[in-house]
């Protein structure tokens, strides 16, 4: 049969693995006098019109895995549009070119509906990070991203901002034996949470190998830019908190779903390139229709994941502020990383996929961090419908990790901590302040978007050691 391997299928438009596998054997069994031109010919008119070769006793069970029995189509093959939706683009000066072109690639889908960049976009797999993205009745998991429902949490502590000098050496210690960063691994003392008996373990039989992990790791963060951070929160006057403008200690963390998370998005961002064929610099942009049965559980399993991370922070916060006898009087915290279901301005409904931004719908809180030595800021949206109601979700790099790891040395950030008067426990170059765009242009870039009530300044960091 002229050596017809799966990369050569693969390369004629047969992408599925039930497909390519059905084809090899029909092949192996019944054509294995032909060429490979003649094979090769033969497999494009059957992929170019299936419907005709239906009723062939043998290449029909090829055009009936390709149609599927029910008449809808194993995959679909979807060409862009000629011009991109509507896109707003917010501190577009200091947006590197290729961010800006990964979302204009997006607004030239046929389900994108209305996009906007957040002022902290930079290059992303899929979407750019800082990318929004309004999708009509569909869901792309890499738009969603990798680390589902990462998030940031902040507890606002009844103490006041000279708690942190007084029981520096107490919290240090706390943040040692009660936070675990890193790929694998988990925290000594067993971590319990509603969420690990959540229905959807057992519902969707992909999940349930990954429940144990999940309990493994619970309450604790990743690697990269994850951080749990004690520092001074000043709460300015008419806050939306209610709360006395005053200096408060504050515990503020950024982690996601860990590996539960992962495992979700590399399995439903698959099934999704099988089914759904675009161009293939669109490829990763591949999505999942919402009334089909992948699209069905795809949103279960992605809300599960969000679950999860909600959960891993409750833990972290639960563990570190019991461990120093300290109690939250407010907790702030959302999502990104994630897609929701909203309604335009116009009242059309659709799927806003939100990497890396923060929900800003009117009046809802987020919080914007800059790096381990510049300040967060406590926000509440204005509900821009031309940002999807949507905010940066922090500074936003400047530089690549590799770059950062050249540019900058262990003394070098050393010193840089110390003039910021932060004590850094990990932590790696690759996160190094000069890493990140400036907080203050990127919250000053996105003034229509977000009220101020507070700014939080880092003051004992912990992060993974790369």
């Amino acid at each position: 049969m002229g050596n017809l391997r799966t990369k050569d299928l693969s390369k004629i438009g047969y992408q599925n693995d039930q497909l390519r596998s059905l084809v090899i054997n029909i092949i192996s069994k019944h054509f294995k006098h032909h060429s490979k031109q003649q094979l090769f010919e033969m497999l494009h008119q059957i992929m170019a019109d299936p419907a005709s070769f239906l009723a062939d006793e043998v290449t029909g069970k090829i055009a009936e895995k390709i149609i599927g029995k029910s008449g809808n189509p194993l995959f679909q093959t979807h060409a862009l549009r000629d011009e991109p939706v509507f896109c707003k683009t917010y501190g577009g000066k200091w947006i590197e070119h290729s961010a800006k072109k990964q979302m204009e690639l997006a607004t030239l889908l046929p389900i994108s509906v209305q996009g906007a960049l957040m002022a902290d976009a930079h290059m992303g797999f899929g979407l750019p990070i800082g990318g929004v993205l309004a999708t009509d009745n569909a869901v792309i998991p890499y738009a969603v991203g990798m680390d589902i429902g990462c998030r940031m949490s902040l507890s606002i502590i009844d103490e006041s901002d000279s708690y942190i000098q007084r029981f520096a050496y107490q919290i240090k210690q706390a943040l040692k034996n009660y936070t675990h960063f890193g790929m694998e691994g988990g925290l000594d003392i067993r971590q319990e949470h509603e969420v690990l008996d959540s229905a959807v373990f057992n519902e969707i039989p992909f999940l349930k190998p990954l429940r144990g992990k999940a309990v493994r790791q619970l309450g604790t963060s990743g690697k990269g830019n994850h951080f749990v951070e004690f520092g001074e929160l000043e709460l300015l006057a008419g806050n939306a908190l209610g709360l006395p403008a005053k200096k408060y200690t504050a515990l503020l963390a950024h982690s996601g779903s860990r590996g539960l998370g992962s495992a979700i998005a590399q399995h439903y961002t698959k099934l999704a390139t099988d089914s759904c064929k675009l161009p293939r610099q669109a490829q990763q942009l591949a999505w999942l229709d919402m009334n089909t049965e992948a699209g069905q559980e795809y949103w279960l399993a992605m809300t599960l994941a969000g679950d999860y991370a909600k959960a891993c922070h409750d833990r972290i916060h639960s563990n570190l502020l019991n461990a120093l006898g300290l109690k939250a009087i407010c907790v702030v915290e959302n999502h990104h990383n994630y897609a929701w279901k909203d309604k335009l301005a116009d009242g059309q409904e659709v799927i806003i996929h939100r990497k890396g931004a923060t929900p800003a719908h009117s009046g809802e809180l987020g919080i914007i961090p800059g790096s381990m030595t510049a300040p967060a800021y406590l926000v509440s949206g204005k509900g821009s419908d031309q940002a999807l109601y949507s905010a940066s979700h922090g500074a936003g790099r400047a530089m690549s990790r590799q770059k950062a790891k050249e540019s900058m040395t262990s003394s070098a950030m050393k010193k840089l901590l110390v003039n910021a008067g932060v004590t850094l426990i990990g932590g790696s170059v690759e996160e190094n302040p000069l890493a990140y765009k400036d907080i203050e242009q990127v919250i000053t870039a996105q003034h229509e978007l977000i009220d101020i009530h507070g700014k939080f300044y880092p003051r004992i960091v912990r992060m993974n050691k790369d």
